[in-house]
């Protein structure tokens, strides 16, 4: 946050002078009085108004900058929708390029919504989460790794060994436990260290 201080014959005078320094609107700013303005007598021992303003920041709107500031440093041109789900703030990408966007298995998308959460909690007073999606890919990968979670458990409890997945992120990993954690007939679990995590299906025991 930026603080300026201020001054003017009054102290609406001050705020205007540190609003004109902050280039923000009142609305985005938070003003504390240091000290009111004295009018003196006859002209000696007046004093100005003195004025701390400090600028709200809006974690989102920080993100989102950083956001679209990355994505035209890739060269591409896309709009940013901002909406919220009951999981959080989502915004989702919309390009002619979102097949860049997204990279392979969603590795990019997954690279620029991490960069995004440490922007948007870089200015925020507690943990906030904001999921970048691009043009509805998230649902689209939900629901291919629930149909792998199905033919793979299938898979597991016909040759009746373990089966093990693909290295995966932790959200990726949890729809696949979710997926399973009520079909009879096996279990998951998860092996491996950072980037080799993966899900492991195991057949249960007959």
């Amino acid at each position: 946050m930026k603080t300026v201080t201020a001054t003017g014959k009054t102290v609406e005078e001050a705020i205007e002078q540190a609003l004109a320094q902050l280039n923000v609107t009142m609305d985005r700013v938070e003003v504390t009085i240091v000290e009111e303005a004295k009018k003196g007598f006859l002209g000696l021992g007046s004093k100005p108004a003195v004025v701390e303003v400090t600028e709200i920041v809006n974690p989102v709107e920080e993100a989102k900058w950083y956001l679209q500031s990355v994505i035209e440093n890739m060269n591409i041109s896309a709009k940013i929708e901002e909406r919220q789900d009951e999981d959080g703030t989502v915004l989702n990408l919309v390009s002619d390029k979102v097949a860049i966007l997204i990279g392979k298995r969603g590795q990019t998308l997954n690279a620029l919504e991490y960069l995004t959460n440490l922007v948007a909690n870089r200015y925020s007073n507690s943990y906030m989460r904001i999921f970048v999606d691009a043009e509805g890919y998230r649902e689209r990968r939900k629901q291919t790794l629930i149909a792998l979670a199905e033919r793979q458990a299938s898979r597991a409890m016909k040759i009746n060994r373990k089966v093990a997945l693909e290295p995966m992120p932790a959200k990726e990993r949890k729809i696949i436990h979710v997926a399973l954690q009520n079909k009879p007939g096996v279990s998951t679990g998860s092996n491996g260290e950072g980037l080799y995590r993966h899900v492991v299906i195991h057949p249960s025991e007959k």
